[in-house]
């Protein structure tokens, strides 16, 4: 009797230090992945000007070319990318055309830059092709509303620019993802090839939807809505495991003047849904990079469908998107 008491003994001991190892290693990588902030971020005043009425005229305009903005239709993506150089040419700022071919044929990435033109750049940048015929308001109209916007903004205010900025928008991220045909591989390797020095590159990715339904929220892992909102009414920042120094000060710029939650998740790029943007190629080409996405298909549920739709978004909340990540460009 004294042995087997003895024995539970030990049994006991042992499932403690095991669950106390494993409580350990929970809490530990809980704080790699959401790399939480312990402080309250103190609001800045900063007076962005985002016009709304613009981001809604600019996601129009994109979801109502016919027929859709995708790899079969070239004309409506020449359309697309003619409208944005366009609406980058009335800014003060450099506009280049970077042309590539795919199977023969032309596509376009549209690029303005801002600030010094040497040394050091910041690359923000979204892809303006949807995914087979449908309109895409999320998916990526949405991203690239924010893009135009920035340099609307980098132009009515001038900030003075320690880094130059180029806002890139990329033809072909649906139709080719994750080969080098992407307009956004075609970027990231012309970086490479001319030495051009990145500070990092911010990936807007469909950043229009949100929604106040409890439960609207979806995960890649179940286990994280233990320590993330369930209801999908926050911004994320995507990036690699180890790049919490860069996501966790994009997240607190964003939150010192967006009105909106911002939350944030270091990952290994194999975990599903981390990898799937333009980002992915400048990860591959050894950039610093992240995503700034509502979190697509585990919220929005029009997602790749006919039902992404302009009513489907919310414009307000998208405009504190925009601004937080205008406070993030020129905070870096």
């Amino acid at each position: 009797m004294i042995k087997f008491r003895s024995s539970i003994k030990k049994i006991i001991r042992i499932l403690a230090i095991a669950a106390a190892v494993y409580a350990v290693i929970f809490v530990l990588c809980i704080y790699l992945v959401k790399n939480p902030i312990f402080l309250p971020v103190e609001p800045i005043k900063a007076d962005i000007p985002v016009n709304i009425q613009r981001l809604y005229a600019d996601v129009k305009k994109l979801t109502s070319v016919q027929p859709s903005r995708s790899i079969e239709n070239r004309e409506s993506l020449n359309e697309i990318a003619a409208y944005i150089e366009g609406q980058f040419k009335e800014l003060d700022c450099r506009v280049q055309i970077q042309p590539f071919k795919v199977a023969g044929k032309e596509y376009t990435n549209v690029i303005a830059s801002f600030g010094p033109g040497e040394g050091e750049r910041l690359i923000v940048g979204a892809h303006y092709d949807v995914f087979g015929e449908q309109p895409g308001a999320d998916d990526n109209a949405s991203g690239v509303a924010g893009l135009l916007e920035l340099g609307r903004i980098l132009n009515l205010l001038k900030p003075q620019l320690r880094y130059r900025i180029d806002l890139v928008a990329y033809s072909l991220e649906e139709a080719y993802f994750n080969t080098p045909w992407m307009g956004s591989a075609v970027h990231a390797r012309s970086l490479v090839d001319e030495g051009v020095k990145v500070k990092c590159m911010i990936c807007l990715e469909m950043i229009g939807y949100f929604s106040e339904k409890p439960g609207s929220q979806g995960f890649p892992v179940s286990l994280m809505k233990v320590f993330y909102p369930t209801t999908g009414n926050f911004i994320a920042v995507v990036g690699k495991l180890w790049d919490r120094s860069l996501v966790k000060n994009i997240k607190v710029f964003m939150l010192q003047v967006a009105d909106i939650d911002v939350c944030s998740i270091n990952a290994p790029a194999a975990l599903w849904g981390v990898n799937l943007s333009d980002h992915l190629n400048y990860w591959k080409n050894g950039f610093d990079a992240v995503m700034i996405t509502d979190t697509a298909f585990l919220r929005n549920h029009n997602y790749h469908r006919v039902t992404d739709t302009i009513d489907t978004l919310n414009f307000q909340e998208m405009a504190e998107v925009v601004k937080g990540v205008y406070w993030a460009m020129v905070s870096l």
